[in-house]
C-alpha cells in the first residue's frame, strides 16, 4: 500500500483528502502544518507528498525546499495560489505536479496515479549514469571513470551528476547555487568555481566545459 503524506490545514479538505484516498486504496498521513510535516517527513518514508502552500509556522515553499534537500519523494502541489509566479517557483523546486484549488477529486487521483507510476518506474530501472567512459552509481554515490574509482566529495558527486544528467545544457552559477547548496545560501558563487576546479582536477579530463560569462556543462557530443 502506498503511503502518501497530506499537508494541509484546513480541516474539511484534509477529511475530503483523506477519505477518498483511503477509498482509493492509499495510506494517508495528516500535517496541520509546516513543522509537522517535516517532522513527519523525517520519521517516516512516503511514496507521495500533497502539499500546500498557504500553511502555518512554515510555508510550503519552506517545506518543500527542505524536502528537495534530503529526498527525491515525489511532490503535488495543492493550492488555491493559482498565479504563474507560484507555479514556475514550485517547477524550479522540482515538484512534480501543482494543482490548484477548487479542484476535481478523479483528476487529482489521476494525476497521483500517474506519478506514481513513472517514480515506480523509475526506481525499477538500474540506478546508474553512465557519460563516455564515465559510470555514476546514485544509489551508492560511487563515480567510476575508466574502471578507476574516484574520490568524491557528496557535493562534488551532486555537481557532477547534475551536469552529465543534461549534456548539452549549461547551467550558470546561480541555478547550480539554488539546486545544490539551496535556495536561501548567500555565500558567494565563486563556491561553484572551485568545485568545479576539484572535479576537474580528479576527472584529469575535460569533461565539464565552461561557457564563458554564463556557466558550466557537459559537451553533448561524445569524442
Amino acid at each position: 500500500m502506498k503511503k502518501l503524506l497530506i499537508v494541509e490545514d484546513e480541516p474539511d479538505i484534509q477529511e475530503l483528502l483523506e477519505a477518498y484516498l483511503h477509498d482509493a486504496g492509499y495510506e494517508t498521513t495528516i500535517a496541520e502544518d509546516g513543522v509537522e510535516a517535516l517532522a513527519k517527513f523525517q520519521k517516516d518514508k512516503f511514496d507521495l507528498i500533497l502539499l500546500d502552500l498557504m500553511l502555518p509556522k512554515i510555508d510550503g515553499f519552506g517545506v518543500c525546499e527542505f524536502i528537495r534537500r534530503e529526498s527525491n519523494v515525489p511532490i503535488l502541489m495543492l493550492t488555491a495560489l493559482d498565479g504563474e509566479q507560484e507555479q514556475l517557483r514550485g517547477f524550479r523546486m522540482e515538484i512534480d505536479d501543482y494543482v490548484t484549488k477548487p479542484f476535481s477529486m478523479p483528476i487529482l487521483l489521476q494525476k497521483i496515479r500517474a506519478i506514481l507510476r513513472r517514480t515506480s518506474a523509475e526506481k525499477e530501472e538500474n540506478r546508474c549514469l553512465r557519460y563516455r567512459d564515465l559510470t555514476l552509481d546514485l544509489d551508492g554515490m560511487e563515480a567510476v571513470l575508466a574502471g578507476r574509482s574516484l574520490d568524491l566529495t557528496t557535493r562534488e558527486f551532486e555537481l557532477l551528476q547534475t551536469l552529465i544528467s543534461s549534456p548539452g545544457r549549461v547551467f550558470t552559477r546561480e541555478v547550480l547555487l539554488a539546486k545544490l547548496w539551496g535556495y536561501d545560501f548567500f555565500g558567494d558563487e565563486r563556491v561553484v568555481d572551485s568545485h568545479i576546479k576539484n572535479l576537474r582536477r580528479k576527472l584529469g579530463t575535460e569533461y565539464i566545459e565552461t561557457v564563458r560569462g554564463v556557466g558550466y556543462r557537459a559537451a553533448k557530443e561524445n569524442p
